[in-house]
């Protein structure tokens, strides 16, 4: 790869990485309250692979550990033709309460994670800015801790979407089913 690739990528990157800065995360956030199940009500993003998969997109459940040392183990299982798939992943803390790293072991790119607000007990607002070598990406995520939220709630993320710069196509009430609801822990 010549100079100037690297030095374009190295943009991007760091464009990205700036795009998440004025994203607040939640006072005095208590990891501790964040744990245990969750369903994912709302999801917007940019992203390809959201475009080109949005229909097939159902609610599903996610449930949120933390690690011994201090690290969130999200696992997620969500409906995929006729069967259920499981998705692990380790959320790194940062220095910032709140804010956590990841990076997909099978594409390589990097997330910065953020609990935008949380009550703890109804819902979550999640913000995500993805970085991989094609380019960067936002996605927003809604998590309940039932199966439905109030219209106040859904529009606070549709909201919280659109200033992140998504577009009403970019954001989905993810449509409620009982498949897969039950194989989560």
């Amino acid at each position: 790869m010549d100079a100037t690739l690297l030095g374009l990528l190295g943009l991007a990157l760091l464009g990205a990485l700036h795009a998440q800065d004025d994203v607040p995360v939640q006072p005095d956030f208590q990891q501790d309250k964040l744990t245990g199940k969750w369903f994912s009500v709302g999801l917007a993003s940019n992203s390809d692979w959201f475009k080109e998969k949005k229909h097939l997109m159902k609610m599903c459940t996610t449930v949120i550990s933390a690690s011994a040392d201090g690290n969130l183990e999200v696992t997620s299982t969500y409906p995929k033709g006729d069967q259920c798939v499981t998705r692990n992943s380790l959320y790194t803390k940062t220095e910032q309460p709140g804010r956590f790293s990841y990076t997909s072991p099978r594409w390589g790119s990097k997330h910065d994670i953020r609990v935008v607000e949380t009550n703890y007990d109804e819902y979550a607002l999640v913000a995500t800015q993805i970085a991989k070598s094609t380019g960067s990406s936002t996605m927003v995520l809604l998590y309940s801790r039932t199966k439905e939220l109030s219209p106040e709630r859904l529009e606070r993320f549709t909201q919280f979407s659109r200033e992140r710069g998504l577009t009403d196509d970019e954001i989905l009430i993810l449509p409620e089913t009982d498949k897969c609801m039950a194989d989560a822990a």
